[in-house]
């Protein structure tokens, strides 16, 4: 009904009554036409067909939204770079907030740490690791972090890629059971352990804040509280090389095992390093060697002569440690494996759980800094 209209009578009136003022009618009165904006009630299809398709593209979003917060979604990885550590992005995505204190719970950017130990393995090693995890090195997430809250040290398994795609599909899926690896971004090959080497202390020093970085292999029998105690002792060199020391003739033979390419630049014998299965550098050692450019350091065949050569242009201090290297499981010993026989254990994965059994390995006291 218009707005303020007036309604006629249906006659004349009576015959008696006065006459209707000139600006009424007999005639019915049209209703004035309404303000504009009450015109029609009628929606021109182009925007009804526009409004209708928004209500179709905001349903399908919503479903899909609904749709991916119910479904499996794997856990996320903690990336620096190229580097990905799936240990702490299992703490991170969860509620435990394990990794944080009290006061500031949740994922820290890089954790202090007294060191890092990165165990190298590769696409093969699948059975040393199973052995490993049966033995000194946790077998799940929460046993490895009571492992680095009890002695101060992480511990990753470091691995590379592979071209093989059955071999890296394999990989997820240990990655997903057991989230203790390191991944970097090299391809796996034993001609490439020298720049794996490198790859894993620049990913270690971005991930970690620890005094020192651990190279070691996956066929050592390890005590990990030894190690942590000969780490915290005191020492006057800020520039450390922890080792086995070495030294032996340049092999220059293609046919045998060690052949060093660039032999003629080294001389008849190797200058000092440590053996390869395991070493420690201190943190300003590998704060130098995660500023330097890749193609700036020199690489030889032999991953621990190519270590040993960067520390000897470093001028750092050397420390010899046979405790490292011991070839059977003594009080003191921290590292044990087949020297100089093999370069870890001869047969890893049975050594290791027969080594675990023997009460000296796995269950004799830690000593004293001072001893140790």
């Amino acid at each position: 009904m218009p707005l303020f209209s007036h309604r006629s009578s249906a006659s004349s009136g009576s015959a008696g009554s006065a006459p209707l003022p000139s600006f009424y009618s007999a005639k019915p009165v049209k209703p004035s036409k309404p303000f504009s904006a009450f015109s029609s009630t009628r929606i021109p299809w182009p925007i009804l067909v526009f409004s209708l398709l928004c209500l179709l593209i905001g349903l399908a979003g919503t479903l899909f939204g609904l749709s991916a917060i119910r479904r499996n979604q794997p856990l996320p990885i903690f990336r620096c770079g190229t580097s990905e550590d799936t240990f702490r992005s299992f703490y991170s995505s969860s509620d435990s907030g394990k990794l944080g204190d009290d006061s500031n719970k949740g994922l820290v950017d890089r954790p202090k740490l007294l060191g890092f130990v990165g165990i190298q393995t590769g696409s093969e090693s699948g059975e040393r690791r199973s052995a490993l995890r049966s033995t000194w090195f946790p077998s799940d997430p929460d046993g490895l972090l009571r492992l680095e809250q009890a002695t101060g040290l992480g511990f990753r398994f470091v691995i590379g890629k592979s071209k093989d795609v059955k071999k890296m599909a394999m990989l997820e899926k240990e990655i997903e059971k057991y989230r203790d690896f390191m991944l970097i971004d090299v391809e796996e090959e034993y001609l490439k352990l020298p720049y794996k080497t490198l790859a894993f202390f620049k990913a270690a020093f971005k991930l970690f804040e620890a005094d020192y970085y651990v190279k070691a292999d996956d066929d050592i029998y390890l005590r990990p509280d030894r190690l942590a105690t000969l780490l915290a002792k005191e020492r006057s060199y800020s520039m450390t090389y922890i080792g086995c020391m070495k030294k032996g003739p340049v092999i220059t033979d293609p046919k045998l095992k060690w052949y060093e390419k660039s032999g003629h630049l080294i001389g008849n014998e190797y200058f000092l390093h440590a053996y390869g299965p395991i070493y420690v550098l201190s943190a300003e050692v590998v704060a130098s060697l995660a500023a330097a450019r890749n193609d700036s350091l020199r690489m030889f065949n032999n991953e621990d002569v190519t270590i040993g050569s960067w520390m000897l242009a470093m001028n750092v201090h050397h420390e010899d440690n046979r405790a490292i290297c011991d070839p059977r499981c003594t009080p003191t010993s921290i590292a044990v494996w087949d020297i100089p026989r093999c370069s870890g254990l001869c047969n890893p994965a049975s050594k290791l759980k027969e080594l675990h059994k023997i009460g000296m390995c796995s269950k004799s006291p830690t000593l004293p800094p001072d001893d140790i």
